[in-house]
């Protein structure tokens, strides 16, 4: 089986799928460009600022598309490529594509605000405050990681961390001339692309050499200024601008797999079992973002919708960029899959993103390109996923934890409100997680933790549908399906965290599993209430 074959059943499935379900769901929720949207009703200049559907896509899919749709096909390709592939295709489109536009959605109807808040309507303060301390604790996890998995990347590709640095620096100054001049928005671009291209070749030139302590201090040093400064000054456009980077990445893996057209020397199928676990609920938490992930809503509802100028730009920025995302999840599964076993167990050695970074340059290589700036450009964007999903992380657990502040009543809790308290103490909280040595060990949690947001998030959306007297087919049964999936995969967690002496990851999982469980008990109560109301 060539892996040109999965792209183009991919083109075919999520092309149709786009223009017919996309179609159908801005009809249930009835999308109307002339409502205002929260970013014109609240504009502030920081969080609420109307943006240019192209750019807004960029910062979209730069922050969704982290690590993960890398990282996850290529640990599960050990159960065979087809399993991968089949769920990366349905989940992508008939579950990741509706959970990321509905939320956005939702929020947009709601004032730009997040699922926990809109939760509260219906499933009361108790509820809300369970969902958002679940969210918390989960967005903590991803910061952790993503900071490790970013760290790992610098120490063993130096000529990417210098460049990501100097990324950071390019970003403000384009997000000035963006923003505080006339200068106009073809020529900031251009400008801002000439500028990202003279950063790559400095730091292909000067690369910083840094052990991974030091890079876990500056990374965690980088995502709380980023999470206090107006979204306007770096974060939206270092997303914009890196966009353009990984944009061009998943078009030369999607070409570079068309025109040679490798050969898949994984077996379609190995086994039910491996050493990640059993098939089933393991490939759905570890696959993660590439089919569908929590985290995505948390975007569209934490900060996408905060930005988004027309309600009708949701199609293209919230089910659109799912789509994407999962293209990119099949070109990481062809670099794996591509590998015999023995030379697949061999380069896991080095870690995922190696594998795949690795795989990749070697196909743009065979198209004449250089191996090693192949192999370096392919870790330079990897990166800057990575980097996009951890500061928005942190952005978003600053907005989390606000609002936990904001729901109580103690003076106490009265600092938090502060974004620079807030966004100090999930940094310190998640560099505890960095510092106790856990390392990839937290991906597994981190994978069952992210797809029960996803569940949770279908609860919401689902119950705001009911009360909406809107169809709900589309969301209970994907909702369903992940919440009994995810919940399996944590109580998994539990035991082999104990068994393998991972204890405070393993009381992690364990205090997820229970907030989760209340969590689903409120929602069907809360759907069984309507439903007799009706």
């Amino acid at each position: 089986m060539s892996g040109a074959i999965l792209y183009l059943v991919a083109f075919v499935v999520f092309g149709v799928g786009y223009l017919v379900y996309t179609r159908y769901l801005s009809g249930v929720y009835g999308l109307d460009d002339s409502r205002e949207t929260p970013a014109h009703t609240h504009f502030d200049g920081v969080d609420y600022v109307p943006t240019r559907p192209m750019v807004l896509l960029g910062h979209h899919f730069s922050s969704i598309a982290g690590a993960a749709p890398i990282v996850g096909p290529v640990l599960a390709v050990r159960y065979g490529w087809l399993p991968v592939f089949v769920w990366i295709l349905v989940g992508g489109l008939l579950i990741g594509a509706v959970h990321d536009f509905s939320s956005l959605v939702i929020s947009m109807r709601h004032e730009g605000r997040s699922l926990g808040d809109v939760a509260e309507e219906r499933l009361g303060k108790v509820g809300k405050l369970l969902h958002l301390l679940f969210l918390y604790a989960t967005l903590l996890l991803i910061v952790a990681v993503f900071t490790e998995v970013v760290a790992k990347t610098f120490v063993r590709y130096p000529e990417v961390g210098s460049a990501s640095v100097l990324f950071m620096l390019v970003a403000v100054v384009f997000g000035v001339v963006m923003y505080r001049t006339r200068v106009p928005f073809w020529l900031a671009t251009a400008g801002g692309l000439i500028l990202l291209g003279v950063a790559v070749w400095v730091g292909y030139m000067y690369p910083l050499r840094l052990g991974m302590d030091y890079w876990r201090a500056i990374l965690l040093v980088y995502v709380y200024i980023a999470s206090v400064l107006p979204v306007w000054l770096l974060l939206q456009p270092r997303d914009y601008l890196n966009s353009f980077i990984l944009f061009a990445m998943l078009a030369l893996l999607v070409v570079s797999v068309l025109v040679q057209r490798p050969e898949l020397k994984v077996p379609a199928y190995t086994s039910f079992s491996t050493d990640l676990g059993p098939m089933a609920p393991i490939l759905y938490v570890t696959v993660a973002c590439g089919a569908i992930s929590g985290f995505h809503s948390l975007v569209a509802s934490g900060t996408t919708s905060k930005q988004i100028d027309k309600e009708t730009h949701a199609r293209p920025v919230g089910f659109g960029a799912m789509l994407l995302e999962s293209l990119l999840a099949i070109g990481a599964l062809v670099t794996a899959a591509m590998l015999v076993p023995s030379d697949y167990m061999k380069e896991m050695g080095s870690g995922p993103i190696t594998l795949f970074s690795r795989g990749a340059g070697s196909l743009l290589a065979a198209m004449g390109f250089n191996a090693r700036y192949a192999v370096l450009f392919m870790s330079l964007a990897v990166a800057a996923f990575a980097l996009t999903s951890l500061d928005t992380a942190t952005r978003l657990a600053r907005f989390a934890l606000q609002e936990l502040a904001s729901s109580s009543q103690s003076k106490a809790a009265s600092p938090l409100r502060n974004r620079y308290v807030s966004t100090l103490v999930t940094v310190g909280l998640a560099a505890t997680l960095v510092y106790s040595k856990a390392g990839m060990a937290m991906w597994p949690l981190f994978g069952a933790a992210n797809q029960l947001v996803a569940a949770l998030a279908f609860l919401v959306i689902t119950v705001w549908l009911v009360y909406s007297d809107r169809p709900i087919w589309f969301s209970v049964i994907p909702g369903i399906f992940m919440y009994l999936v995810t919940m399996s995969a944590l109580i998994w967690s539990v035991f082999r965290f104990f068994r393998t002496d991972h204890r405070a990851l393993a009381v992690i999982a364990l205090v997820l599993l229970m907030l989760a469980g209340v969590l689903g008990v409120e929602g069907y109560r809360a759907i069984r209430r309507r439903m007799k109301t009706a």
